[in-house]
């Protein structure tokens, strides 16, 4: 919708009137609820296990939360970097990838954030799950067989793998 109609709807839709997007410069978050809202549609909370020689186990894992735009709204993504004050911008080909990786930001900024204004819809359990794995790494549990094999479960059930 953002890149306009394909050739196929142009066709379909001849006598459209087309409006061009108004060029926005000063984006300001109105509300952190646009926030929580805005994250439910298009905001990932992820736990990430990847291999790891350092760890006893062999695994590190790393709590995620992000948000993907295309690149057109890098400003808005700016805008949202500032408003959490944390956080990076990764641009990826066409699309601009705002993270939140480190833990301390997690605890102290985007889960307080998150408990007090709640995204909606299935992304809450996922949130909800991402929580339980944050107090398994908080509490050092993802030290542990236990409570690794715990957060790889927690993981398995979130996001698209959500039945």
């Amino acid at each position: 919708m953002n890149k306009g109609l394909s050739d196929k709807l142009k066709k379909v839709f001849p006598n459209r009137i087309e409006i061009p997007r108004p060029l926005v410069s000063n984006y300001v978050i109105p509300d952190p609820e646009w926030v929580a809202g805005f994250t439910s549609g298009e905001g990932c909370f992820m736990i990430k296990i990847s291999k790891s020689p350092a760890s006893k186990l062999g695994f590190g894992v790393q709590l995620i939360y992000q948000l993907t735009q295309n690149n057109t709204d890098e400003i808005l993504m700016k805008c949202i970097l500032t408003y959490f004050g944390c956080g990076t911008l990764v641009e990826d080909g066409t699309k601009i990838v705002y993270f939140v990786r480190k833990f301390s930001n997690i605890l102290d900024i985007i889960i307080p954030f998150f408990n007090n204004h709640s995204v909606r819809g299935v992304k809450f359990q996922d949130y909800l799950d991402w929580c339980k794995a944050a107090d398994i790494i908080k509490t050092k549990g993802h030290l542990t067989l236990r409570g690794l094999e715990e957060l790889k479960k927690i993981k398995a059930g979130m996001n698209r793998k959500r039945i």
